[in-house]
């Protein structure tokens, strides 16, 4: 039987926006000059300008798109 199941967690999360100090922080690597890489538990990950990274709870990294990202996730207010 097929149930529905929502996610509980919370995340923090940043859009890319290229600049070295994000790719420093996150890690990524450039690839081709426009392309860039974020590393993440499952390798690496095609991230592209305007893309979030989004940091779990234990701290690990993934990209989601933006037009997935605003579908998917709310900003909490405390």
């Amino acid at each position: 039987m097929i149930k529905t199941y929502r996610k509980t967690a919370t995340i923090q999360a940043e859009q890319f926006d290229g600049s070295e100090e994000m790719i420093e922080k996150y890690d990524v690597k450039r690839w081709r000059g426009e392309s860039f890489y974020l590393k993440t538990l499952e390798g690496h990950l095609l991230l592209n300008v305007g893309d979030w990274i989004a940091t779990g709870v234990k701290g690990e990294h993934w990209a989601i798109a933006d037009d997935v990202f605003k579908e998917t996730y709310a900003e909490v207010t405390e």
